[in-house]
């Protein structure tokens, strides 16, 4: 995730057409607003669409706009997305399932830098940064003919792509802490942690749905939970019930690498206070600063 966020800070200041990809739930949007608020244009509009929950008769109106009696219903004139993001960024989420005919349109606005609002005939300039994202493969949709191949070179001037949640379990926690703070403050219940037995099944699970379900899973935590900080049974079943994987595809994991997540895990959940977490691992204080120590060098190298 590092890399992803070095390689967002370097594309923020160029206004290139970018692609996000991966799969749900991994934080695709997060990643656009991050790019929009650290380019030049951070003072403009961020607007965002999921393009997958516009019905297609829709969609062409919601993204150019519409001239008033272009159809019925249309009383008065209205702007589409292109304009409300002028000066600003455009963000195109799910665009892999947005039909052909729409796929043309959207080309011909990237490649002229202009849009036609429904039932004009006049052409309108537009300044905006597009970004896009899709959970779905498109170089496979491009061979089965649901996505064109020259809109997809078009987005794909710079693509970043976010690994799922399974593949970055340094991030579980650290995140699950910060929606910890976050669901507790909104909710205004005096929930300050984990225990380490919960902390260590949010690392055995394999998130499916990613960074939204941890999220998701938290803050039913902090609304269940009876006590200040949050116990096994304060999450699902499926979580509760989850086996840490020695093995995923592609993927064999060392013993050295389960004791790190489950070292770390416990440092996390008592607050970072190494005598506590000793006493916890039932080892002593010397050997937890050895451990610690190699693993600050492993990450530092």
């Amino acid at each position: 995730m590092q890399r992803v966020q070095d390689l967002a800070v370097r594309v923020a200041k160029v206004d290139s057409t970018i692609l996000i990809t991966g799969e749900s739930g991994v934080g695709k949007e997060v990643l656009a607003r991050f790019i929009h608020e650290q380019s030049a244009r951070a003072g403009g509009p961020f607007v965002a669409l999921n393009c997958g929950a516009v019905p297609e008769s829709l969609l062409e109106s919601e993204l150019f706009g519409h001239a008033r009696g272009a159809f019925t219903g249309a009383t008065q004139d209205r702007i589409g997305l292109f304009e409300s993001a002028q000066g600003g960024t455009l963000f195109l989420d799910e665009l892999g399932e947005v039909p052909l005919s729409m796929q043309v349109k959207i080309l011909r606005a990237l490649q002229e830098r202009e849009i036609r609002r429904v039932g004009e005939n006049k052409n309108r300039p537009v300044e905006v940064r597009v970004v896009a994202a899709t959970n779905r493969d498109l170089a496979a949709d491009i061979q089965t003919g649901r996505f064109r191949q020259d809109l997809y070179y078009r987005l794909r001037v710079v693509e970043i792509r976010i690994p799922p949640l399974r593949e970055r379990r340094d991030d579980i926690l650290a995140l699950a802490r910060l929606f910890l703070v976050r669901s507790a403050s909104r909710l205004r219940r005096k929930v300050s942690g984990l225990t380490p037995e919960a902390a260590n099944q949010l690392l055995r699970y394999h998130w499916p749905g990613n960074v939204r379900e941890l999220e998701n899973t938290i803050e039913r935590a902090v609304v269940l939970t009876l006590g200040s900080s949050i116990e096994p049974q304060d999450l699902p079943d499926e979580i509760r019930g989850a086996v840490m994987p020695v093995y995923t595809p592609g993927n064999l994991r060392s013993l050295e690498e389960v004791e790190r997540d489950y070292i770390l895990a416990v440092l996390d959940a008592v607050g970072g206070n190494k005598l506590k977490a000793a006493e916890t691992l039932k080892i002593g204080t010397s050997t937890l600063f050895r451990k610690l120590k190699q693993y600050q060098g492993a990450s530092q190298s």
